[in-house]
């Protein structure tokens, strides 16, 4: 692995700048669809490095964002019920549901832990057999390994007081009613690097021999961007949309099979409602009926709270994720909205659109 200065290494910034200025490239709307990549595209300043014709929008990147407001409110639920423990990653913590948040549940007495990984949840629940530990399963296709292969643990220890409440989301769907919205207007994708290292590049040609939108799966730091856009709009250019990888030291076409097959053992594909796009076809995953016993969707379905949820009045993350408008569009934000007081999870999350905009943009 070669030392991170390379891949920031202002001289070969300015070239790729430069390569970009003069030569001819038409209009165009790229769309991120990384959480990661939104921060990354803000903190070092790559929109400066584009000609004005060139707009680059964020997408639903952010794993914690798309979760729909009914899923965040039956999270919030089970931390009313007596003798759980709900663990979580820390981004969960502050996002509004219809009534508080689990930071103010545990304010009030309950129970919640943040985890570093679905494994930690595993040791909880071995360390305390008495009690339901109960993890909320948030992410895509690159946390969903690891959450499998808890749960695999889980059953092989024999533990019936650890479950997974999922709502994990697969990218592929969105993609395709993201570049397939007439109003949307994307013309070229840059994929996410950590989910694609798990897919490989066969979930996305669709995207190139249906909808004819060339896509580039790229890295993180400065000149892995830069790239990465450099060769998207080559494409562009040639009108031969193509579907390329940039980060090649990570991600390979093939992707990871091994954690694929985990997933698969564990997980079955189903429908699911994600913030601002509605339910799309195919696009989560829920635990198969095999592990019925680790699903806390089962486990406490007398329980959960599904209100008729709708986003906080006046936030447009719903819109922000899909393209639709920018956090400046949003008149809550930088005023009523703000990392210290979020309304909406946009400005929660460490990759929200909101929250990138609020710290790099403003």
């Amino acid at each position: 692995m070669r030392l991170i200065d390379e891949f920031r290494d202002a001289a070969l910034i300015a070239g790729l700048r430069a390569r970009l200025a003069g030569s001819s490239i038409p209009p165009a709307r790229l769309m991120e669809v990384c959480g990661t990549h939104t921060m990354a595209i803000a903190h070092y300043g790559i929109r400066s490095l584009l000609p004005p014709q060139v707009k680059l929008v964020s997408g639903p990147g952010c794993p914690v964002c798309v979760t729909h407001q009914r899923d965040i409110d039956a999270f919030i639920s089970l931390a009313d019920l007596p003798n759980i423990v709900l663990t979580t990653f820390g981004d969960m913590l502050r996002v509004p549901g219809s009534n508080g948040s689990l930071e103010a549940r545990r304010a009030q007495g309950a129970d919640v832990r943040v985890v570093y990984s679905p494994m930690d949840a595993v040791r909880i629940a071995q360390a305390e057999p008495h009690r339901q530990v109960v993890f909320l399963g948030i992410g895509f296709e690159t946390t969903a390994p690891t959450v499998a292969a808890s749960l695999l643990e889980a059953w092989a220890l024999g533990l019936r007081n650890f479950t997974v409440l999922s709502a994990h989301k697969l990218i592929p769907p969105a993609l395709r009613m993201l570049a397939t919205a007439p109003d949307l207007r994307i013309d070229g994708f840059i994929l996410p690097g950590h989910v694609s290292a798990i897919t490989g590049l066969e979930p996305y040609r669709f995207l190139v021999d249906e909808c004819r939108k060339p896509c580039v799966v790229t890295g993180f730091e400065p000149l892995d961007l830069a790239q990465g856009i450099s060769m998207l709009l080559a494409h562009l250019g040639d009108g031969e949309p193509a579907l390329d990888i940039q980060y090649s030291r990570v991600v390979r076409p093939e992707g990871n099979a091994k954690a694929r097959e985990v997933v698969d053992r564990v997980f079955e594909p189903t429908d699911a409602a994600w913030r601002g796009m509605g339910v799309l076809p195919d696009s989560g995953l829920a635990i198969r009926p095999r592990f019925a016993e680790l699903d806390a969707a089962k486990r406490f379905a007398g329980q959960l709270q599904h209100v008729d949820a709708h986003e906080p009045p006046g936030c447009l993350c719903g819109c922000i994720l899909k393209g639709a408008a920018e956090p400046s569009d949003c008149q809550l934000f930088g005023t009523r909205c703000t990392p210290a007081s979020p309304v909406g999870p946009c400005m929660v999350s460490s990759e929200g659109t909101c929250a990138a905009h609020y710290r790099y943009l403003r």
